[in-house]
């Protein structure tokens, strides 16, 4: 899959699932019922134990399926993207900028979401050519940030990431992003080995992503 063609899945979807497994079979358990609930894009953390094994078991399980894409969370530095992309991984994220991972992710076309905080960061994310910039953390910085972000930089994707919940999705994607990046309001039963409510509650971000959406549309046509 080309990386113009991850980006534009990515913000179609409009939910990045960020998975943190105990273990390495329970991020893959994790990701497994996002996506049977909806939540087909999977930012699988790097925290999790060989994450990388996470990764290349879930690209090859789902490689006939295009709507499904697998990418890696919290990389740090061009290393563990090099490996994540070798075991699959299209998209990287990482919670702070790193000039020489968004370097890695350009050099193999591969999309990548680096982390800011503010305005110093988004042009530094931008000029080294990330593909997203990631807003974190987003329940400190809100959805104001989004607008503020736009102001100077409206050429940026802009997702959220920390505070996303069902609730607030229509508040962020209203704002401006591009796509919402959502953690344990969307995986936190699988603590308790409740991988059906990740299901379930996937399938709650999939509804308020179409409704949210929906309701933009209704306001455009109305505004014609």
């Amino acid at each position: 899959m080309t990386k113009e063609a991850v980006l534009e899945k990515l913000g179609r979807q409009g939910v990045i699932a960020v998975v943190r497994g105990k273990t390495c079979t329970d991020g893959i358990r994790t990701a497994e019922a996002c996506i049977a609930g909806g939540v087909k894009a999977i930012e699988l953390a790097f925290t999790t134990p060989r994450a990388q094994e996470a990764i290349r078991t879930l690209a090859e399980r789902y490689a006939g399926d295009p709507d499904v894409i697998i990418g890696a969370g919290t990389v740090l530095e061009a290393i563990s993207a090099r490996i994540a992309i070798l075991e699959g991984a299209q998209f990287i994220v990482s919670p702070s900028f790193d000039e020489e991972t968004i370097r890695i992710c350009n050099l193999y076309r591969i999309v990548s979401c680096p982390g800011v905080m503010a305005p110093e960061g988004a042009v530094q994310a931008l000029r080294a050519g990330a593909d997203i910039v990631k807003v974190f953390p987003g329940d400190i910085l809100g959805t104001r940030m989004i607008q503020d972000l736009h102001g100077p930089f409206p050429q940026a994707n802009l997702m959220p990431s920390g505070g996303v919940d069902v609730p607030n999705v229509a508040d962020w994607l209203r704002a401006g992003c591009v796509a919402v990046s959502a953690g344990s309001s969307l995986t936190g039963a699988a603590k308790k080995g409740d991988y059906a409510g990740v299901t379930a509650k996937a399938k709650e971000f999939v509804q308020a992503v179409r409704e949210a959406r929906k309701e933009s549309f209704a306001e455009i046509k109305r505004k014609w």
